[in-house]
C-alpha cells in the first residue's frame, strides 16, 4: 500500500470509528455540568455543527511512535487539515487579532471573515490544495501577513500595512525541517567551539559557517565571550536556520502551524493562547476555550511532516525527455544550483515534535511529556531517495535554505515589500525550493507571475548573475531549462 493509500484509509477507517484516536491527548478536558452540559450533548450529536470531535476517554501516545500508530495520528492530521472550522469548534477571534504574540483587538471584531488581517480562511486545505491537498494557492487564497509580532488590525492592501504572500506547497516539509535543525546544531557547534578556543588561546578565533556545503559568512570569537556577528550571511544572529515561509522566518511545523490555525481561522493553540501565557481560558473571547490542544496540533505538524517527497517526472515525450536532459546541464552551468542546490545530505530521518529550537510560545523539546518521535525512512518516498558516500540521505529540495538580496537596482520586480517581517528586510528572501514547482504556477512570493521563465527574468541582487547567463542563452537552451524544471512535480 502506497503512502496515499494509506492516508486515505487511515483516515477512512478512523471516521468509521467516530475519529476515536487510541492513545492520543485530544479531550476537550471535562464535562460541563447545567446548562454547558445540555450545549455539550447538543454539540456531540451526529450533526452537530462542529468539523472536530474528540473522544474526553483517550489516552495519551508519546514518546516512539509504532507504524501503526503513526498512520492513525497522521489521519487525524489530515482530518483536522480538511476540516471547515465552525464557531462550535471555536473558529473566530473576536477580541484578538493575528499576531504571533497574543494580541487583543482595540474593539471587538463584528464580523468572522476578513480578507485582509484574517481570518481569512475557514480550512487549511482552503489555500493549501493545488493540485492537491498540502499543495500550494492561487492567486485568490494570497495571505496579507503582517511584521508578525504585535501589529494591530489593517483593512487595506497597501503594503505598508502588510505583506502579500502566496501559500507555499508543504510536500517534504518533514524533511527540510530535519535538515534546518542538523545546519543550525552545526552553526552553533561551530560558534562554541571557536569560543573555546579564543578563551584558551587568549586570541580572537575566526571561524568560517558552513555547513552541507553552504556557507553563511563567518564570525569571530573573542576571549571574554564576545561574538563578531558582522560578517554572517544568510542567517539569523542566533544562526537558527528558519526554513518556513518566503522570508526563512519559521523555524518549525509547529509555529507554522499554531500561527496559521490563529491567523487564519481563529483556531487558537492552548499552549499559545492559554492561560499559561496569557493568564486567559479564553483569551480571544468567543466562549470556547482549549480550541486546539496540544495533540491537535502535534497531530497537525505529523500530516505535513509525513507529506512525500516531491517526484521527478518522466516524460513520456522523447523530445521533452531529450530537452529536459539538456537544461539539467544548462541549469547548473549558469548558476542556478549555486543558490538552488539540488541536494543537501541529511544525517538522521527521525522527527522529534516538539523540536529544540522554537522560541516561547511554541512547546519545545523537554516542556512537554507528550512529545512524539517518528521515522520518515518508513515513507516510501524518503526510503527510495539515494544516499551519499557516508550513508547520509540526500533531499532533492533545490534550495540553501540561506536568505539572499534579490533585488538590485535595475532588476526588482521582487522588491514590491515595504516591511520588514521578523527583522528580514523586504528586499532579502529564502532561495526558494524548487521541487515541486511545475505544479506550483503563478510564482514569486506574491505570486503574480505566471510563467517560469518570467520568475527566472525576475531574479535580481544575489541571483544577478545567473539570470543575465540565461537571458544570454539561446531560445533552445533557454526552452531546455524550462523543460527540465517542468519535470520538478508534486506527487498527485
Amino acid at each position: 500500500m502506497n503512502s496515499s493509500n494509506w492516508r486515505q484509509h487511515m483516515m477512512l477507517g478512523l471516521l468509521a470509528a467516530g475519529l476515536t484516536l487510541a492513545g492520543l491527548a485530544l479531550s476537550d478536558g471535562p464535562r460541563a455540568s447545567g446548562e454547558g452540559a445540555t450545549q455539550q450533548a447538543a454539540e456531540d450529536t451526529p450533526w452537530a455543527e462542529r468539523a472536530v470531535r474528540r473522544d474526553p476517554a483517550l489516552a495519551t501516545v508519546r514518546g516512539a511512535l509504532s507504524a501503526g500508530d503513526l498512520k492513525r495520528l497522521v489521519a487525524y492530521g489530515e482530518m483536522l487539515f480538511a476540516a471547515k472550522f465552525t464557531t462550535a469548534d471555536g473558529a473566530g477571534r473576536p477580541n484578538a487579532t493575528q499576531a504571533i504574540i497574543p494580541t487583543k483587538r482595540r474593539r471587538p471584531s463584528q464580523q468572522m471573515f476578513a480578507r485582509l488581517s484574517g481570518g481569512d480562511a475557514a480550512s487549511c486545505a482552503a489555500c493549501h490544495n493545488d493540485p492537491v491537498m498540502g499543495g500550494a494557492g492561487d492567486f485568490s487564497a494570497n495571505a496579507f501577513v503582517s511584521e508578525g509580532f504585535a501589529q494591530a488590525d489593517f483593512d487595506t492592501t497597501d503594503p505598508q500595512f502588510s505583506n502579500e504572500r502566496n501559500s507555499n506547497h508543504l510536500f517534504g516539509a518533514g524533511l527540510v525541517e530535519l535538515l534546518a535543525r542538523e545546519m543550525t546544531a552545526d552553526l552553533q557547534a561551530l560558534r562554541t567551539r571557536a569560543l573555546r578556543e579564543a578563551r584558551t588561546s587568549s586570541q580572537p578565533v575566526t571561524v568560517k559557517l558552513e555547513t552541507k556545503g553552504v556557507a553563511f559568512g563567518e564570525l569571530v570569537a573573542k576571549p571574554d565571550g564576545v561574538v563578531d556577528l558582522d560578517r554572517i550571511d544568510g542567517v539569523d544572529e542566533d544562526l537558527v536556520i528558519r526554513p518556513f515561509s518566503q522570508k526563512g522566518v519559521i523555524v518549525s511545523l509547529r509555529q507554522f502551524t499554531i500561527n496559521a490555525l490563529n491567523h487564519h481561522h481563529g483556531m487558537q493553540a492552548e499552549e499559545r493562547f492559554g492561560a499559561r501565557w496569557t493568564g486567559e481560558a479564553d483569551f480571544d473571547g468567543d466562549g470556547r476555550t482549549r480550541e486546539v490542544t496540544t495533540g491537535d496540533v502535534t497531530a497537525l505538524v505529523a500530516w505535513q511532516a509525513t507529506l512525500a517527497v516531491p517526484p521527478t517526472l518522466k516524460p513520456t515525450d522523447a523530445r521533452w525527455r531529450t530537452a529536459a536532459a539538456s537544461g539539467s546541464k544548462t541549469f547548473d552551468a549558469i548558476g542556478c544550483a549555486d543558490c538552488h542546490r539540488r541536494a543537501l545530505p541529511l544525517r538522521s530521518t527521525v522527527f522529534r515534535d516538539p523540536g529544540p529550537y522554537d522560541s516561547a510560545g511554541t512547546l519545545r523539546d523537554g516542556e512537554s511529556p507528550d512529545g512524539v518521535a517518528f521515522d520518515l525512512a518508513q515513507l516510501p518516498s524518503v526510503n527510495a531517495l539515494p544516499r551519499n558516500a557516508d550513508g547520509h540521505i540526500l533531499v532533492p529540495l533545490f534550495s540553501d535554505l540561506k536568505r539572499h538580496q534579490m533585488v538590485d537596482r535595475t532588476v526588482d520586480r521582487l522588491g514590491n515589500e515595504l516591511i520588514a517581517q521578523r527583522f528580514v528586510a523586504p528586499s532579502v528572501f529564502q532561495t526558494s525550493e524548487l521541487w515541486g514547482i511545475a505544479s506550483t504556477a503563478p510564482f514569486g512570493h506574491r505570486g503574480d507571475i505566471t510563467t517560469l521563465d518570467e520568475v527566472i527574468r525576475a531574479h535580481g541582487g544575489a541571483a544577478r548573475t545567473s539570470r543575465d547567463r540565461y537571458i544570454g542563452l539561446g531560445d533552445a537552451d533557454r526552452s531546455s531549462v524550462i523543460a527540465f524544471l517542468k519535470t520538478l512535480v508534486l506527487p498527485k
